[in-house]
C-alpha cells in the first residue's frame, strides 16, 4: 500500500504547482488599475451601493431597456443588440455585474442574489428609469430577485436562457469541500474562470453554433482580465455559482405566480445549460407569460443567431406593450 501513499503525495503536490503557478500568472496578468482599461464607449454610474459600468444607445428620452449579461460575460457582449435596440429607438443600457466586468467590487464582498438585486435597484434608481428588463443566464438570477423585491421600478422582464435554479432552495447545497479555503479557491478561479487560455473553451461550452466563437468575441471576453484583483473579487462570487441560494425569492414558484408584470422567456431549443424544459416549467408559473423558442441556438442566442434573437427581442417587446395599460 506505500505506492498508493505515495501516489496521492505526488499528486498533491502536482496539484499545488499547478493551482500556485496559475495564481502566480494571475498576479502577473492583473496589474491595471480600472481607470487605466476602461472602455471609452461607456461610463460610470454612481449608485447608492457603488459604481456600475453602463453602456448605452439610443435616444436619451427612449423608453428605456436595461440588459444583464452572464456569468465571467460583461455589457460589451450585448453591443451589437444594443445598437440595434438604440437605432428602433430604445434607450438600450447594458451594465456590468459586480464582480465582472469594469463595475466596482463589492466592497461587502457579497455576491449573493438578494444583495446583488439590491445593487440593481441602486443602479435604476441613480439613473431615473424604469426600463423594461432583459437578463441573461446567470444574470438573471439577481435581475429577476431584483424585479421580485420591486415590481413597481420594472416596466416588463425577458429571461433569455436564465440559470434560475428554480425549486433548489429546498436542497442544502454547500460549497464543495475543497474550495472552501479561501487560497485554494482564488487558485482554482485564476486556473479556470480569469485564465485566458481557457476563455475559447469555455465559450464553446456554451454554445450550439461553434462558429460565435469569433477571435473578437473571445478577445471582448478577455478584456476586463488585466484588471487588478480580477481572480480575487470572482473567487469571492464563485460560491453563489457553486451552490444554489438559500434564501432567494427567485428560486420559488410561488413568487413567479406572484408576477404582475408582463413576463416573457426566450429560449435557444438546444440549449444544454439550461435546457428547454426549465423554461417551459417557468412559463406554466408566471402568469400570462409567453414563451419564444429559437430552433437552432444554445445558451447564448444573441451571439449564436442575432438576427433570429433581435426578431425574438421585438416580439417580445411587442408583447409586454400589449399587457401594458396605456
Amino acid at each position: 500500500m506505500r505506492w498508493v501513499f505515495r501516489l496521492i503525495l505526488v499528486l498533491g503536490v502536482l496539484a499545488a504547482l499547478v493551482l500556485g503557478v496559475a495564481s502566480g500568472a494571475a498576479m502577473l496578468r492583473e496589474t491595471q488599475a480600472r481607470s487605466e482599461i476602461l472602455p471609452t464607449e461607456g461610463r460610470l454610474v454612481d449608485t447608492a451601493d457603488g459604481a456600475i459600468f453602463v453602456l448605452e444607445t439610443g435616444p436619451e428620452d427612449g423608453p428605456p431597456l436595461l440588459f444583464a449579461h452572464g456569468t465571467a460575460a460583461w455589457s460589451g457582449l450585448w453591443q451589437t443588440v444594443l445598437e440595434a435596440a438604440g437605432a428602433d429607438g430604445w434607450r438600450a443600457i447594458a451594465f456590468d455585474m459586480p464582480p465582472f466586468g469594469f463595475s466596482d467590487h463589492a466592497a461587502d464582498r457579497l455576491y449573493a442574489r438578494p444583495r446583488q438585486a439590491e445593487r440593481i435597484l441602486a443602479l435604476v434608481a441613480a439613473m431615473n428609469i424604469k426600463p423594461i428588463f432583459v437578463a441573461h443566464s446567470v444574470g438573471a438570477g439577481p435581475a429577476v430577485e431584483a424585479v421580485m423585491q420591486d415590481q413597481g421600478a420594472f416596466a416588463g422582464l425577458i429571461v433569455v436562457d436564465g440559470a434560475l435554479a428554480l425549486g433548489r432552495h429546498a436542497e442544502a447545497e454547500t460549497l464543495p469541500l475543497p474550495l472552501r479555503p479561501e487560497p485554494i479557491r482564488k487558485a482554482a478561479t485564476a486556473l479556470t474562470m480569469t485564465n485566458p487560455l481557457l476563455t475559447r473553451q469555455f465559450l464553446s461550452g456554451f454554445v450550439h453554433k461553434k462558429d460565435a466563437v469569433t477571435d473578437d468575441r473571445v478577445a471582448l471576453l478577455q478584456r476586463p482580465m488585466v484588471r487588478k484583483n480580477t481572480t480575487a473579487a470572482y473567487a469571492d462570487w464563485l460560491p453563489n455559482l457553486l451552490a444554489a441560494p438559500t434564501d432567494a425569492r427567485s428560486t420559488r414558484a410561488e413568487e413567479f405566480q406572484a408576477l404582475a408584470l408582463p413576463v416573457v422567456y426566450i429560449w435557444g431549443a438546444e440549449d444544454t445549460i439550461t435546457p428547454l424544459y426549465q423554461a417551459q416549467d417557468l412559463t406554466r408559473l408566471t402568469p400570462g407569460a409567453t414563451l419564444i423558442t429559437l430552433p437552432g441556438v444554445g445558451h447564448i442566442p444573441q451571439i449564436e443567431d442575432t438576427p433570429a434573437f433581435l426578431l425574438a427581442l421585438t416580439d417580445a417587446l411587442g408583447l409586454i406593450a400589449a399587457q401594458t395599460p396605456n
